[in-house]
């Protein structure tokens, strides 16, 4: 089974890992958990929905990043695996 990933590990940023699953699964890791976990799941799951994808794993590991930089690695990563079309 493949993996793809996208982004870094630089502050301000994340690095989502995503592989084919079985079902949605996704771990979040960010030094900002406590405070903005529900959020940056939104964000995936938002970004999902709007790709009609429900069988993901995805794993975040965040240093900060914007959500609009959240969707961006995810799209990038979910393009890289070449099944969708995000």
């Amino acid at each position: 089974m493949s993996i793809f990933s996208a982004g870094t590990f630089e502050s301000n940023d994340c690095l989502i890992t995503v592989k084919e699953a079985s079902k949605l699964s996704i771990e979040i890791k960010s030094i900002v958990y406590d405070q903005f976990k529900d959020q940056i799941e939104k964000v995936i799951k938002d970004t999902l929905d709007e790709l009609n994808i429900e069988n993901i794993f995805v794993s975040c590991n965040d240093k900060g990043a914007l959500d609009y930089t959240i969707k961006a690695r995810l799209l990038t990563a979910i393009k890289r695996m070449g099944e969708y079309d995000a």
